[in-house]
């Protein structure tokens, strides 16, 4: 089957499975969305979930954000995944954006500029905050391309473009979150059996269930 055929199939059944999947992130501005993106690296979004509403309660706009010491905020932030860092980087990221204007905008540049925010947390505010076409790719998604044989896997740079040329753009920012709550129900990191999948077991290719079986843990 050929890689166009395979998404084509798969868009249909992700539509099927998740018609208005909701953003995972609890937020409520811009703001707060980019927030818990940068919160989320290295850390599940539900322990995201649990945290931000006290860190939001103290600071829910930059100019909150600013006045907190980063220690403050490391407190606040203390059970997520490198907290030390990234309580600095939400420090650096209030006073940017606060001598830029005040406002989070939807601008690339402006966006990847700020502390903590790669390219990856830029997509899911372009996406997800202002409507922008755009296809974030994280670890999860980048593995599930691979298992069905929609990317090479050799880097997530790759895996976006891949997607982003089987899948329309009118499309992008519903599959990127059709594809983590596929990934989350049906088709986990570890302990997969790729055969009882109802994706994988007939996208993924035979080197691919081997090397996976092999690997199963």
């Amino acid at each position: 089957m050929r890689r166009q055929e395979k998404a084509d199939r798969i868009g249909e059944m992700l539509d099927d499975l998740y018609p208005n999947p909701p953003i995972p992130l609890d937020h409520s501005s811009p703001y707060t969305l980019l927030v818990a993106v940068a919160l989320s690296a290295q850390t599940t979004d539900k322990k995201v979930n649990e945290v931000t509403p006290a860190l939001f309660a103290r600071a829910n706009t930059p100019a909150k954000m600013a006045r907190l010491d980063p220690t403050e905020i490391l407190a606040l932030i203390r059970e997520i995944g490198l907290a030390p860092t990234k309580a600095k980087n939400l420090h650096t990221m209030a006073h940017q954006i606060l001598d830029a204007g005040g406002e989070v905008v939807d601008d690339w540049e402006f966006l990847e500029s700020l502390a903590g925010v790669g390219h990856k947390t830029a997509s899911v505010v372009m996406s997800q905050a202002f409507g922008h076409p755009a296809f974030p790719v994280d670890t999860h998604i980048h593995r599930l391309a691979a298992r069905w044989g929609l990317s090479n896997e050799s880097s997530v740079e790759r895996t976006e473009r891949d997607l982003k040329a089987v899948f329309a753009p009118e499309t992008w920012n519903l599959r990127h979150l059709q594809i983590i709550f596929f990934g989350r129900e049906y088709c986990p990191a570890r302990r997969h059996d790729l055969a009882n999948c109802p994706i994988c077991s007939w996208a993924a290719s035979k080197v691919r269930m081997r090397f996976e079986e092999l690997h199963r843990s």
